[in-house]
């Protein structure tokens, strides 16, 4: 992933264009500091996306970044420190998108539309997203203990959005079974899984081609309905991937 624009906004390289202006900037103080975070939050996440987390140094983040060292030092204790906030701010952006998604359908929509709408809009975050989206979901489980438990974290919330959404849902259809916490924690645990199986097969552009699939899936649980539609064939790689370890 050399090309910035083909990695998305949230990875952003300065590599081989001008630094911030040096010496008495026209830029205000807290501008400036605004830019060098900025550059380095999206400098983080291009240079993990293809180097790997446990290969990215500072200096490889600063050098993409087209900051100083002492500069990375005055926003970030270490890299660890910067990558995770570069992974949070990404993540707040994918649930706020959703939710977004969400608020923006007109009331009265049945309860199936709503739910597509979520998955339609976290599936294509994602695929505008690749570097983000390899970041997160390989390198991040990978990248220490404070990285799982923000990993975790990411999958409570989305267990929490499905858990009320079929609360909300039940009311208007009595007949769908009540099902514990632990089947909306089921739930967003195979959603990553699947995820993390494009992205490593590197099929993250094509990730909104499972949106079928995870209505399905979510309505097999929640609802209670029958697998409906065509059936996916996973192609070679895809299934090689999803056999991986880690």
């Amino acid at each position: 992933m050399s090309d910035s624009n083909q990695e998305g906004t949230l990875a952003g390289t300065h590599a081989g264009k001008p630094g911030l202006p040096r010496g008495r900037s026209k830029l205000p103080p807290p501008a400036v500091q605004a830019s060098q975070r900025e550059r380095l939050l999206g400098a983080v996440v291009a240079a993990v996306a293809q180097k790997g987390y446990a290969d990215v140094t500072v200096a490889d983040i600063v050098h993409r970044a087209r900051v100083s060292r002492a500069a990375f030092y005055i926003h970030f204790r270490s890299r660890e420190d910067c990558f995770l906030d570069a992974t949070q701010h990404g993540g707040q952006l994918m649930y706020g998108q959703v939710l977004d998604a969400v608020h923006a359908l007109p009331e009265g929509l049945p309860d199936e539309e709503v739910l597509r709408a979520g998955c339609r809009a976290f599936l294509r975050f994602l695929a505008d997203e690749p570097a983000f989206a390899r970041v997160f979901y390989i390198d991040m489980p990978a990248a220490g203990p404070q990285a799982v438990e923000r990993v975790q974290a990411a999958f409570v919330r989305f267990a929490e959005v499905n858990a009320k959404w079929h609360g909300r849902a039940l009311a208007r259809h009595p007949d769908w079974p009540q099902v514990p916490d632990e089947a909306y924690q089921a739930l967003a645990g195979a959603t990553a899984e699947l995820v993390r199986c494009w992205v490593t097969a590197d099929k993250t552009e094509a990730l909104p081609e499972l949106e079928d699939t995870l209505v399905a899936l979510h309505l097999a649980i929640m609802a209670a309905r029958p697998w409906a539609g065509t059936t996916r064939v996973l192609t070679t790689a895809g299934t090689e991937a999803c056999q991986q370890p880690g």
